[in-house]
C-alpha cells in the first residue's frame, strides 16, 4: 500500500478515536512485554519443553504436565465417562 493511503487511513483513524496511536495498539495494553519471570519445565509425560512461569515450576517440579497433556487426558476422561454412562443405561434397561 501507497505511504498516501497509509497516511490517509492513520488521519481517518485518528478522527475517529483521538487516542489512536498507530498500528502499535493502545499503549501498554498491546506492548507485548510479559513481566512474569518464566523458567523452563519438561513435561512429565511427553517430554517437551515449556517456558512457565517460576512460581510454576517451583511448586510442580519433576510432575509437571503441560497444557496440551492435560486436554488430551479430559478428553480420554470425558469420553471414558461417556463410555461408563452409555453401559449403565445398558445394564439398567
Amino acid at each position: 500500500m501507497s505511504r498516501r493511503k497509509d497516511r490517509d487511513r492513520f488521519e481517518a483513524m485518528k478522527r475517529l478515536n483521538p487516542d489512536y496511536q498507530g498500528f502499535r495498539g493502545y499503549g501498554e495494553a498491546a506492548s507485548g512485554s510479559g513481566s512474569v519471570p518464566l523458567e523452563t519445565a519438561i513435561c512429565s509425560i511427553c517430554g517437551r519443553r515449556r517456558n512457565v512461569a517460576i512460581g510454576v515450576a517451583l511448586e510442580e517440579g519433576e510432575s509437571y504436565v503441560c497444557l496440551s497433556c492435560r486436554e488430551e487426558q479430559e478428553a480420554l476422561d470425558a469420553q471414558a465417562d461417556a463410555v461408563t454412562e452409555g453401559e449403565e443405561e445398558v445394564v439398567g434397561s
